[in-house]
């Protein structure tokens, strides 16, 4: 690279390269690199179309798009995603958010109280690995009260430190734990139980864009054979720690809600089983309500 090259030219030049690798959104991923080196917003990079970059700019971003071009996700190397509106640490200790997740916010802020005045809710997110989940409803919901667990200690870590940086920190007690190992179903009840676990067949992992199945943790996309072990085992154990009249939201696979369906129906415990659809229209979030 010409250290002379000026932000337009560079960024001309590394949409030009990532389209014929191919990287998927070439001069989206340019920018959000870019922009990650200068410290600057994206629509900043059109407002300075003419700025040389400096020696070091260059070779920062250089050693950016050498890791782009090898499938690392934009995520990881920037070390940060935007989730609901607020932004997130991301490490290759956790899942990346996805925009689908966000249904599940949706929904649970029309359940969750706009104010505290009838009381306060409580809320848990089992596995919340980058504290996506319930950061983004202690953001939205302030004045509840919000619980998260992992079985990673990493991930709580990580989600931790996005609490902190959102001033959510003192609103949510994190456990470290395979699901709701960590608790005690005599002292815990939560009004809410939502959560975003693994729920890709092992069998289909080997043939997952290198993005996810290279990069992102095995721990939190690997759902066992059929896509549903955790799924299965978050169902069967929520009732426990569920108030009456209590609700439990699910992500799930976009072919999954048939064995959803027969799941939920087997358990004679919930009532009201519904789904929400993503933005593609695939069945998503399935929420039931314990009897």
């Amino acid at each position: 690279m010409n250290p002379q090259w000026t932000i337009l030219k560079i960024l001309q030049w590394t949409t030009s390269y990532f389209k014929s690798h191919p990287i998927d959104s070439p001069r989206l991923t340019a920018e959000l690199l870019l922009s990650h080196v200068l410290d600057i917003n994206r629509i900043d990079l059109y407002l300075r179309f003419d700025q040389p970059l400096t020696r070091h700019e260059l070779s920062e971003y250089k050693g950016f798009i050498k890791r782009r071009i090898s499938r690392e996700p934009v995520a990881y190397i920037t070390g940060s995603r935007e989730f609901f509106g607020v932004d997130f640490n991301v490490t290759p200790d956790v899942l990346i958010p996805r925009p689908e997740t966000e249904f599940i916010v949706e929904e649970s802020l029309k359940l969750i109280p706009a104010d505290t005045s009838s009381g306060c809710f409580r809320v848990i997110d089992v596995g919340t690995g980058s504290g996506a989940l319930i950061v983004a409803l202690a953001v939205n919901r302030p004045g509840h009260r919000y619980f998260a667990s992992d079985i990673s200690e990493k991930a709580i870590v990580v989600a931790g430190k996005n609490a902190f940086q959102n001033d959510v920190k003192e609103d949510i007690r994190f456990f470290v734990g395979e699901l709701f190992c960590a608790l005690n179903s005599d002292d815990w009840k939560f009004d809410l139980i939502v959560s975003n676990p693994p729920y890709i067949p092992s069998y289909q992992i080997a043939g997952l864009a290198p993005e996810v199945g290279k990069y992102e943790p095995l721990l939190a996309l690997d759902g066992g054979a059929d896509g549903l072990d955790v799924v299965v085992k978050i169902i069967k154990d929520a009732p426990l720690f569920l108030k009456k009249n209590g609700i439990l939201m699910i992500e799930i696979g976009f072919d999954q809600r048939q064995r959803m369906e027969k799941i939920v129906s087997d358990d004679s415990r919930y009532a009201e089983l519904t789904f929400i659809r993503d933005y593609s229209g695939h069945d998503r979030v399935a929420q039931m309500r314990l009897k």
